[in-house]
Parts: C-alpha cells; structure tokens; sequence
C-alpha cells in the first residue's frame, strides 16, 4: 500500500471559526457549530457545507462533519482541504484516528494549539486507498445515520399522538366527553409528587462494585448517548442516583437545554449524576409523562424557575411543585402500549448503532495504519 510519511499541516489547513455570541443569532437552520458540536442555529452560515468542524477550546480535539451549510464559532477549527492532495471525508477520519485530545496546552481552558496540531506527524496514503477507506467507513456511518432518522421519525410518532389526545384533546371518544374548565371530564390537576417519586434511590458509600455512569454531557435532548464504566471507588462523588426503567431524567442545570431523557432498559448498576433530577412514575403513564415533562411549557416552567443567573439551576423542589395534567386511566394505558412500542423499537436502534460504531471504531485505526487492504 501506497503511505507517505508527512505532517499533519502537509495534508489539511485548519482554519479558525468566528465568534457568534447567543445574543446575535437570528432565527434559522444554520447549524452552529462549538466544540461540543451544534449548539444552536442562526440564519446564516460562514461556511458552505461540507465541512470538517474540530475543537480548539473546551472539548479539544472533537471532530465532526457537516453536510450542509454551518456557522463554526471561535471555539473551533473549520478544516480545508485540497481535493488534489486529500478527500475531505478521509480528512475527517483521520482527524478522528488522531489523538488530538492529547495534546491540550492550557490547564484552565483546554485549548489545541494550531502549530503543535500541524506538527502531528501521520501517514497520508493516495487518493485511490483514500476513496477505499472511506467507502468502507462511510457504509457504517450511512446506517448509522439511517438508524438515527428513524429514531427521529419514531421519537415524533409519539409526540404527535401526545398532541393530538392530550393538547388538542382529539383522543378516542372525545365527541362525548364534557370539557370542564378546558379540561375534559375526569381528567385532574395534580402536583408531580402525587403521581411519581422524584430522586427515590441513591447509592450509599460503602456500594462495592462497578457502576455505569451517566453525567451531564451523556444526555440530550431524548436521548442517552455515552455513559462510563467505574469502579465505585473511583467514579465521580456525584455518582448517585439510581436509574431503573422508565425512569425520566431531567438536567438541573440549563433546563432551556432541554437535557433529559426517558431510561428504557437499562442495566442494573446504571448510576445518574445528582446534576440530575431523577423521576419514577408511579400513579401515571411513565410514557406520557415524559412527554408532559418535555413540552415547550413546561421547559418554560423550569427556565422561570431557575436560579443562578451564570449558571442557572433548578432545584428537585421546583419539580416536586409543578402541576401534571392526568388523564383517565383508560387512556393513559392506551398511549402507553402505543409508546412502548415505540420506544422498545428506538431501543434496539440504539443498541445496533453503538455496535455498528464500536465496530468502525475498530476498523478505523486499522485502515488508517495500513494493517487492513482496500
């Protein structure tokens, strides 16, 4: 196989974002671009997509592709390529192989400085075992991201029905129930304690073993992405709350993030930082719920609510105070086998998606040092 030894600044440029403070974003679809990746949208892009997008400060080292137009901020690089002499694509797994997370040169701030970035000495191969790298990589990538749109398009099912029955109150039947006081006939207002326990179980210092952790970065919007394992002992002194399966889980701090997640499945030692908020439904759908915790209002609720204006927080108390719309049982339970389906089946998508990239990640050192033949 065809390598040439070179420098990382033989094969790309990496070129700096531009600072776009939350203040001045307009409405948009612009992705936006930071060292944790999209964190927000704005109605212009500084770049044209695609693009490589790699962390300069905060998250060092991150590297991700965008296909369409983007907005990378002064905490990132925006890579540029030269068709001539790399694939772009090629370009971004290789930056991925690459142990820039390593090479931090600021303690207080992490920071990748661009010399000692450029210094990295790598491996280019021609464009011809390039192209094979990447059609061989690029196969996992377009299942995986196949599987995330429909987790998308299912996450969305659920929603809609939610909508449909309990905000616009067109669920079965309705054309005979009376609605009192805008709300319908048997359904009641309750506060969140009522109708769930909120941070039931923590775990006690002396718990020997090993534990799953989730912390704040593992959760987005609907979803739980990376967790760690830990030995008790060693893990984070935050490592407490206790998860089991359908338990909701809320970030405290930033609620307009919209951090939260409903836990499906999980295995038994699977710990949550106290940073969160940790809800079990217990006279209430978990599913629909869920759904009632996650709307635009009540993250408005939350938001309100929040306390610390440089890091604003909610308590466990705002949430044990907050109001729950409960319908009837019977409808209760019939959007609960609706949404389990739904999730069960997201469920298996996510677990194929991590054996998909667990099995590129494999690939993917290999490939680059020239072990495997394309």
């Amino acid at each position: 196989m065809s390598f040439t030894p070179c420098k990382l600044k033989d094969a790309i440029e990496l070129a700096y974002g531009k600072s776009l403070p939350a203040r001045d974003r307009k409405d948009g679809d612009i992705p936006v671009y930071g060292s944790g990746g999209v964190g927000g949208f704005h109605n212009q892009a500084l770049i044209e997509g695609p693009g490589i997008i790699l962390g300069r400060k905060g998250t060092i080292g991150s590297v991700f592709y965008e296909k369409e137009d983007f907005f990378p901020i002064d905490t990132v690089y925006y890579v540029k390529t030269d068709p001539q002499n790399i694939v772009q694509r090629f370009a971004y797994y290789l930056l991925k192989n690459l142990p820039l997370k390593q090479l931090n040169t600021d303690a207080a701030v992490p920071g990748l400085n661009r010399d000692i970035a450029y210094d990295v000495k790598i491996n280019l191969p021609d464009i011809t075992i390039q192209n094979g790298i990447v059609k061989i990589l690029e196969t996992y990538d377009d299942f995986i991201e196949n599987n995330r749109r429909r987790i998308q398009l299912l996450e969305e099912s659920a929603r809609l029905l939610y909508k449909e029955w309990f905000v616009q109150l067109r669920f079965p039947g309705h054309e005979h129930v009376k609605i009192i006081n805008g709300v319908p006939e048997g359904w009641s207002l309750k506060t969140l304690t009522e109708v769930s326990a909120v941070n039931e179980q923590s775990l006690k210092k002396g718990f020997d073993g090993e534990i799953e952790y989730v912390d704040i970065a593992s959760v987005s919007p609907n979803a739980l992405n990376e967790t760690t394992w830990y030995e008790f002992e060693d893990a984070p002194g935050r490592a407490r709350r206790v998860l089991r399966h359908k338990d909701i889980i809320w970030s405290c701090v930033r609620p307009n993030r919209r951090s939260h997640a409903l836990v499906w499945m999980p295995h038994d030692r699977l710990i949550a930082s106290t940073g969160f908020t940790v809800i079990s439904a217990k006279k209430i759908s978990p599913c629909y719920l869920y759904q009632y915790l996650t709307t635009n209002s009540y993250v408005g609720y939350l938001t309100n609510n929040a306390g610390g204006a440089a890091y604003p927080a909610v308590t466990a108390k705002v949430f044990e105070n907050s109001e729950v719309l409960v319908p009837t049982e019977n409808l209760q339970i019939e959007y609960e086998n609706f949404a389990e389906s739904i999730y069960q089946e997201m469920q298996l998508l996510s677990e194929q998606n991590k054996k998909l990239a667990q099995a590129r990640d494999i690939l993917l050192p290999r490939l680059m040092n020239g072990a495997l033949t394309v």
